[in-house]
């Protein structure tokens, strides 16, 4: 009888066994089956999201820069494992350390996660800067403030398994929020501008200084004065040392950073395509720049000339002004294109030779807000009011990792993105007065 019993049992215990090692095995195969990275479609219509503008295909260059982010020994495993990561949605930031994927080891590599939080700032942060070389950061505040953080100098988090980083410098000098900053190519300086009309020029201080040391007033440069309302965006030449900047006040400068004299010209001066967003150097023509508008255009002017010689592509429908609003426009490092982030959740790509639409998408659950591109140039990171930094394959337009970084005040999230121009690091800013670093 215990024979006729147990026979039985026991194949019924390994076919048992077989099933659960089946299910087991599910997840590493079909991560992404759980829930789709790219905005979800019961809250986006379909054919929004299934649509794609595309006139030209884009060429990019070949993937040995992947190393920035993966490293070069994974170039044969990058297809898999980051497509694989597209299944990552906005969840809790603890989620993407536990991640599995069939090649689990290295997924912590090819995954950017959160390092340093940064907390002094009293109110919401609205830009942030990288040193070109050092791990060091410069962030902007609406608290009428700038603070340099040196990400080696750490100590650990309450409660987290993040560390925090302590600001080893503030610049004070503006009267009012600040809202864009940026560096010199060497570092030594940075540049900021805020709502009081002002583009300060600071000298950064030494990495390793002690942040108790007494006030040293040769930090300041002094102002550059010109603008009459807010200063919205500045974008710094490193080829030429000038700057750049959009106002309120409905014009672009460009400035001579070596003294503190008038602008060297004044662009956009009687507003005929509205009052600028955003502006960037265009990598590929040092002489050119690219801004972006209220209106809803986006126009390539030559510095040397003053002249605007191509404005973007766009169905720009004047009846409905908010749904045309350019937050922020970039330039491809390394290729002719320059890419928007747009109000109405899209990003789009254009063709800065033809000034024809590449390519549009849906790319967030809000605003988009932000934009940065690695130094490489193949991949593309987005900030968002919907809380959520996304990082994109440039080639292929998909999305191959997501997640949450800040918290909502006021309807706002996150302000700005940036990739550090040598090292593995990228920053958020947010309403939520934080900066975090990944890595």
């Amino acid at each position: 009888m215990k024979n006729q019993i147990s026979g039985p049992n026991r194949s019924k215990l390994q076919d048992m066994l077989a099933n659960l090692r089946d299910v087991d095995e599910l997840p590493s195969l079909q991560p992404s089956v759980g829930s789709p990275s790219r905005p979800s479609s019961s809250r986006l219509p379909e054919h929004e999201i299934n649509r794609a503008d595309e006139v030209e295909a884009l060429t990019f260059p070949p993937s040995s820069g992947k190393s920035f982010i993966m490293g070069a020994d994974e170039a044969l495993e990058n297809e898999l494992g980051l497509g694989e990561l597209a299944g990552l949605t906005v969840a809790n930031e603890a989620d993407t350390l536990t991640y599995d994927i069939a090649n689990n080891k290295d997924a912590l590599r090819k995954t950017w996660n959160p390092k340093f939080t940064l907390r002094s700032h009293f109110d919401g942060i609205r830009a942030l800067a990288f040193h070109p070389i050092e791990p060091v950061l410069i962030t902007a505040s609406e608290d009428h403030t700038l603070k340099m953080w040196n990400l080696q100098k750490t100590a650990p988090a309450k409660k987290s398994t993040s560390l925090d980083v302590e600001p080893i410098y503030t610049f004070r000098a503006h009267k009012g929020p600040v809202l864009c900053v940026v560096m010199s190519s060497n570092g030594e300086q940075c540049y900021s501008g805020g709502t009081d009309g002002l583009i300060q020029g600071w000298n950064t201080t030494n990495p390793n200084i002690d942040p108790y040391d007494s006030y040293d007033p040769s930090v300041l440069r002094g102002p550059l004065l010109g603008h009459t309302d807010a200063v919205w965006g500045l974008a710094y030449s490193a080829a030429h040392q000038r700057l750049l900047s959009c106002s309120a006040d409905g014009t672009l400068r460009l400035w001579n950073t070596a003294e503190a004299a008038p602008a060297l010209s004044v662009f956009n001066d009687n507003q005929e395509l509205g009052i600028p967003a955003s502006v960037d150097l265009v990598s590929s023509d040092p002489s050119h720049m690219v801004a972006s508008f209220s209106k809803g255009y986006t126009s390539i002017f030559n510095m040397e000339t003053q002249q605007r010689i191509l404005t973007l592509e766009s169905n720009v429908d004047m009846t409905a002004n908010s749904s045309c609003q350019i937050n922020r426009v970039i330039s491809h490092p390394t290729l002719p294109i320059s890419i928007t982030a747009h109000e109405d959740r899209h990003i789009k790509f254009y063709d800065n030779n033809t000034g024809k639409l590449i390519h549009s998408m849906v790319a967030h659950l809000e605003a988009v807000t932000s934009l940065a591109v690695d130094p490489n140039g193949l991949y593309l990171m987005s900030g968002s009011h919907d809380c959520s930094i996304r990082l994109w394959n440039l080639e292929s337009k998909t999305c191959i990792q997501e997640f949450t970084a800040h918290r909502k005040k006021f309807e706002e999230s996150i302000h700005d993105v940036a990739f550090h121009p040598s090292k593995c690091y990228i920053a958020s800013a947010g309403a939520d007065a934080l900066a975090k670093v990944f890595v």
